[in-house]
Formats: C-alpha cells, structure tokens, sequence
C-alpha cells in the first residue's frame, strides 16, 4: 500500500520528469562553466612554457642556475625513440591518435570509480592529452569538479595542438623517478644515451615507470621494472605495434644501467634559490610564471661567499651534536654586503634540502637574546648624551614597580663598569639599568629605526635582554647590523638586483636605497665597541684568526623549571666594511631534550669563526677606520702616565682643554638627543 501511494504521489507530481530536467540543466550548466574556462585558460602559453627556464645571474652577471617546474630538457618528437612513443601510447592511451582529447571508456571507468569511492576519483581512465593538462594547468586531486575540467580543456587542448605536439609536451612533461622529468634527462639518467636513441626494451622501461615512478624504475627496484617493463612489451603486441617475436626477443634483454645525467646547477644554491622565488613573490610575482615564464632573474649572489659558507655546512663538527633520538640540531646563516643591502649568501637549513621549504635564514622568528642590546640600549645610550668609557651600574638591583631583577649571564658583579666593557661582556644589569635611565620608549623607538618593531607587551625593560616574543631571522639582524659597518645607513636588504622578461623588458628594479638610521660618529662609537666583542669579550672563542670583526653574539635561556644546562637559541652577529654574517642555531622546536647544551659538539661561535675564516680571504678585506675602545682606554691611560711627570702648567692646560672638549661633545650629544626627540614625534 505504501509503494503505491509513493508511486501515485510521483506520477501525480510528474517528479521523475522534473528530476530529469534538473539533472539535464545542471550537465548544461556545468558544461557552460567547463567550456568557459576551457576557452578562458591560456592554453597556447603551455608549450612555451614547457621549453623555457627562468634563468638566474650572480652579482657579476654570471650564470648560476635556473629555475623551473617539472620540466626537462625539451626536445621535439623527431628526437624522441619511436620506441618509446609507441610503449607510451600501448600503455597510457592507445586511441590517442584518433580520440578528441578525452576517451568514453575511460570516462565510463570513472564514473564507477566515482560512485566505488564516494565522490573521490581513486585515479585512472585519462587519457594522455588529459593527464598532460592535469600536469600543467590542474591540481593532482581527483575530484568530479577536476575530472570534468580536465575533460573539456583535453578537448580543447586537442583544437589548439596537433596530436604530434600534445604527444612530445606529454613525454617532455613527465616524471620518470629519482627527480628527473622529460623523456631525454630519463634516457640520459638510466641508459646514457639520447631518447632518439632509446632501444625497444629500453623505450618499454621508461614507459613502465609512468605508472608509479618510485616503484619501478631500475635503480631502485630492477626486478619491478623487468617485470612491469615485459608487460608494457605485451601491450605493445596487443596494440599493434610489435610482434610476438619482437617483444619476446625485447624481453630477453638485459636492462644495462648508466648514468650520463648532468644535473643543473640549481641544486648547488637551493637556500638562496628558494628566497630568490620568496622575495619575488613578496614583489608581485606567482611562483606559477617565475617557474615557466622564462625570466632573466639578476641577484646579489656571491658564489665565492656562498662556498666558502657551505665549506662550514658541509662539517657536522662544527654543529652541535644530533639529539639522542636523532634530530639534527638546526642553523642558519646569512651573508649581506653592507653598502648596497645584496644578500651574498644564505645557508637556510641543515638536512635533506626541501623545494621552497622552510627557511632558517629568511622565515626564522626566534629570540635574538642580547644580540637586542647594541640596537635597543647601547645606540639610544650614545645618542642621548652617555659616552663608549661612561660608568654603568653593575650593582645587584632590581627596576620598576614590578621590581624586574636581572641577573649577570656569570653571576659576577661589580660595582660600577664602564659602557665598553659591559657591552663586549654582555652584562645584562648595567644594559637594564642603562635602559631604564634613557627610558624604554627610547630603546623601543631606537629599536624601530633598525627594522624590528616590538609589540606593546614587550615594551618593557626585559627587552634589553632580548626578552621579547617579537621572533627576528638572521636577514633581519643582518640587516640591522650594516648600519653600523656602514656609517649609520641601513639599506635595504635585497636577493634580487632585476628581473628582466623574456621580451628582455626590465619588470621589475630593486630599491637600493639606505636610509640614515642614526649619525656616522655614533655608527663609529657602537662599532669601536662592538670590536671588543670578538677581541676580547663573549664572541672572543669565535674571532677568526688574523681579522678583526665587530659585532655581537647572543643567547636565550632553556626555562628554568627544566633543571638543565643549556640554551633555546645561540646568535652571533659579525661584520667588517665589507661584510655583515648573522648565524643562528637552536632545535626547530626546544624541549627538555631538544635544546643546546654546553659541551656537547660545536655551537653559533664555533659556526661563526669556521664561516668568517672561510669567507674573509673572499672579501676587498677593508680595514675599520676606528680603534677598538679598549685600545683607545689603554693608549689615554698610557699617555697620562706618560704624562703624569710633565710640567703642572702642562696638567693645566690639558684640563682646560679637555673641560673645553667635554663641552662641546655635551652640546654635540644635547642637540642630537634633541634632534632625536623631534624626529620621533614624526615616526
């Protein structure tokens, strides 16, 4: 009775019918937006693209590499083995000849798929013209949506292209193992020879890795590719192509390995690669036309810098040793030429290298730790009235309503100390008690002239110390430090020098302007302290014998709840005229077992010295214009005792002019401060 009401109920509504014109208006609707974007998408850019490399030119206009996407070395069909064309088509599509892009059969195998899956496509029933448009204009998901896509662009693909055409970008496009595409870098990777070349045991084996490159190719897996290899021999029989006695006489043969595979030079700089294509992104660029739009890609790129960096990387010595459960402890570097802003050399990682992956060197926000203190409390010092000799608290002490007490990295104190000392030392209560005399909106607004802005919870005395959740990267440290090494003028920090397109239009010019971040005579100052860094003071175990470099090195605790020795993240910032290093390393990730600890293999001063020994030698190696402040301390102190004898008329006149002297650096340091404090009210 209830199949019957149900029936009268659907024949009285005429509800099969309307269920019928709503399922045809829909294929109607979603065929219009199918044909839409098949005729909208720019299918006549996929063979250039395919057969254009954006190529890449260090700072000498050299070439160094290219960049690209699934692509290898492009050749035309008359260059790829008959072989191989007829193992393909046997195997992936054997009415690719006749067929308007896309297969009925194959459509149909989908449709189950579809349904067996719910929804999902598990993959199959493409035909060559379809997989080549999944390749170079779909994502790899296996969706209805995409299938259809894929169907009406296959048929348009076949209008625009001949079969001739959609055949060698098919075999030029696809991924035959081991990192290599193309059908000509396969045929030189596996057999050393030409794809014109290609035997018909050897045009079958390369068409068998087609259907799961990582299983069947014959390095890796040589009984699979044998086995998977006779199969595509018998469908080769099947389809017309060969003959029993030639495919059994193919399959006697024995699959002869060798390797004659040049791989392009973009491997050797995969770090400085990566920030080239970041960079350019941040400047408008996609990553879908910087791989394929064949540009001319100019950058700041030092070759000799970048080796000499890789010599450090290539030592695990000079790392800290794995963790018990193997992880590698991390690091990261980079090189920048403190007058133009180019960054010469970037070290992003340690481990297998990873396309366009996470970068240490450019993505990195960490804890600079006391790195903080030359750029937020010893600069704002000097431009407010103190001086490189000038005596700092060091007396035990807390600050604030909320009695913030810190502590000496090594639990010395001392009554006063004076500025150089306190700096080239690291202590951090006389740099908080300096902070809080010229006020923390000073530091913060200092701070800020150097790239790094801080977020309104971190504004407070801890900041001196590097206490900030405000993480920076070793480019953004870099950069803040070729202020000094470069008469108080930041520039901006840039990979990239020009891009040209393949019209040899310029599209796009990088900015290389500096901007004055604080006087010459002060960049001068922070830089005769900072020497004593490296010479004597925390970065002296990571000076590079024979050079001298200024700076300043950095650490950030482990919590102190963990009872263990060691530290989160370790830094060491150098430079000379010539060249300004930022290093990092820490875990990506601390825990109670995953930190640095003290003794256990190499650390950032170990990095720095091996990396700063490496690359100096490469450097115009200019000398500093400015003694170090310790120097300058020991020749006044000599100099009066030399002095201390003379005549007390002598004394008297020398007190005159040092009195005269002093006031002058006062009124110089007074309207600086003003300056200063003026220029502030418009930032």
């Amino acid at each position: 009775m209830a199949l019957r009401a149900l029936w009268r109920f659907i024949h009285r509504f005429q509800l099969i019918r309307w269920a019928i014109l709503l399922v045809l208006t829909l294929i109607l609707v979603m065929s219009a937006y199918f044909t839409y974007e098949a005729k909208t998408v720019d299918m006549a850019d996929i063979k250039s693209s395919l057969q254009t490399k954006t190529e890449i030119y260090d700072h000498k206009d050299n070439g160094v590499g290219s960049l690209y996407s699934q692509k290898g070395t492009y050749v035309s069909l008359e260059h790829i083995s008959k072989n191989v064309q007829n193992a393909v088509i046997s195997t992936e599509d054997r009415s690719f000849w006749t067929n308007p892009g896309f297969d009925i059969k194959g459509i149909l195998r989908s449709v189950v798929s579809l349904i067996i899956n719910r929804g999902s496509i598990a993959g199959g029933g493409s035909t060559l013209t379809q997989q080549l448009v999944k390749n170079t204009l779909l994502s790899q998901k296996q969706t209805f949506l995409r299938k259809g896509q894929e169907i009406f662009m296959a048929v348009q693909m076949n209008r625009v292209y001949t079969k001739s055409e959609i055949l060698a970008m098919y075999l030029n496009n696809a991924y035959f193992g081991n990192g290599v595409w193309g059908v000509e870098d396969a045929s030189e990777l596996y057999f050393g020879k030409h794809a014109s070349e290609l035997s018909v045991g050897e045009g079958a084996t390369l068409a068998a890795m087609l259907r799961n490159p990582s299983y069947y190719n014959p390095i890796d897996h040589m009984d699979n590719a044998i086995s998977r290899r006779n199969l595509v021999l018998t469908l080769e029989v099947e389809a017309g192509h060969l003959t029993s006695a030639q495919a059994d006489a193919a399959k006697q043969t024995t699959l002869t390995l060798n390797n004659n595979y040049n791989e392009d030079s973009t491997d050797k700089y995969p770090y400085y690669f990566d920030a080239v294509i970041e960079e350019a992104e941040s400047k408008g660029f996609s990553e879908n036309d910087l791989l394929n739009k064949g540009y001319k890609i100019y950058t700041s790129l030092d070759t000799n810098y970048q080796d000499a960096l890789d010599q450090t990387w290539a030592n695990d010595n000079n790392f800290q040793n794995d963790a018990s459960d193997g992880t590698k402890v991390q690091a990261s570097s980079v090189a920048i030429d403190p007058q133009t802003g180019g960054v010469r050399a970037i070290e992003g990682g340690r481990g297998t290298h990873v396309f366009l992956g996470y970068n240490y060197a450019t993505q990195l926000h960490r804890s600079p730790g006391s790195t903080l203190k030359p750029l937020m409390v010893y600069t704002s010092a000097l431009e407010n009235g103190y001086h490189y000799d000038s005596e700092l608290s060091d007396k035990k002490q807390s600050f604030g309503k909320n009695n913030y007490s810190p502590s000496n990295w090594n639990g010395v104190y001392q009554n006063t100390v004076p500025m150089y000392t306190a700096l080239a030392n690291s202590l951090n209560v006389p740099a908080v008690w300096l902070l809080n005399k010229i006020g923390v909106q000073k530091g913060v607004s200092s701070l800020k002239r150097f790239g790094i802005t801080l977020e309104k919870k971190d504004q407070n005395l801890a900041a001196a110390l590097g206490g900030v959740s405000t993480g920076v990267s070793p480019l953004t440290m870099a950069r803040a430090y070729a202020a000094f090494a470069n008469d108080g003028k930041m520039p901006q920090t840039h990979s990239i020098r020009k891009i040209v397109d393949a019209t040899g239009t310029t599209v796009y010019q990088a900015d290389t302007q500096s901007k004055q971040v604080m006087a010459s005579s002060v960049a001068k100052e922070m830089t005769s302290m900072m020497m004593d860094t490296y010479n004597n003071g925390t970065g002296a175990s990571a000076k590079p014998y024979g050079y001298t470099v200024a700076g300043k090195t950095g650490s950030t605790e482990t919590p102190k709840e963990w009872n263990v020795n060691g530290d989160k993240d370790q830094w060491a910032v150098g430079y000379t005229p010539d060249v300004v290093v930022a290093t990092w390393t820490g875990f990506a990730y601390t825990t109670k077992t995953h930190y640095l600890q003290t003794g256990d293999g190499g650390n950032v001063d170990s990095i720095f010295k091996s990396e700063m020994t490496n690359l100096l030698p490469e450097t115009a190696q200019t000398q500093f214009n400015v003694t170090s402040a310790s120097a300058k301390v020991a020749a006044i102190t000599a100099s009066s005792a030399g002095t201390s004898s003379g005549s007390s008329s002598g004394s008297v006149w020398s007190d005159i002019q040092d009195g005269i002297q002093d006031g002058v650096n006062t009124v110089k340091d007074k309207a600086q401060e003003w300056y200063n404090d003026v220029q502030g009210l418009f930032n």
